[in-house]
């Protein structure tokens, strides 16, 4: 018996070492995970650090999937991944080799301590909503809005596409 699919996003992002290349190594490895499938991946995007600012800028991605994973078993995958690319938790906003988070898992919504969803703070920021609106402009956040009205209220934030040749993998 297969399991019905579940549309979910994850957020990439990275500004140590070699960000490009981590985030195109990083989308190769979405497209391992176990019991999903890689269905869209956006452009890279350049945006300016958020909370902590003196780091370099980082290079932003959004991929969609379908997983017959549960959010804790898709966000514990996300997390050896964070790890095979070196990833050391420390102080909020702080620089990383690679950060992915879960931005949405189908209509699912969860305060938990360990997931919560929608991101509690996507609607909020350019660097989530332009690479989505790239790849899903009609998607629906929960309880906030479509994606592409609520980039329209981000416009302040900056933000760079960049050149295709950097980008999709």
């Amino acid at each position: 018996m297969t399991l019905a699919l579940t549309p979910a996003y994850v957020a990439l992002g990275a500004n140590l070492d070699d960000p490009v290349a981590t985030v195109i190594a990083a989308l190769e490895a979405l497209k391992n995970l176990s019991h999903s499938r890689l269905v869209a991946t956006s452009s890279l995007y350049r945006t300016a650090p958020v909370g902590l600012k003196d780091q370099p800028d980082f290079i932003n991605a959004v991929a969609a999937l379908e997983t017959e994973l549960t959010p804790a078993a898709l966000l514990e995958e996300l997390f050896a991944i964070e790890a095979r690319f070196g990833r050391r938790r420390s102080v909020r906003n702080a620089p990383r080799t690679l950060d992915l988070d879960l931005l949405l898992h189908g209509n699912t919504r969860s305060d938990h301590p360990a997931i919560t969803l929608p991101h509690p703070r996507m609607h909020e920021r350019a660097f989530v909503l332009a690479p989505l609106a790239e790849i899903a402009p009609d998607l629906a956040i929960p309880g906030q809005g479509e994606v592409k009205q609520l980039l329209s209220a981000c416009a302040s934030q900056a933000i760079s596409r960049l050149p295709a040749a950097t980008g999709n993998p």
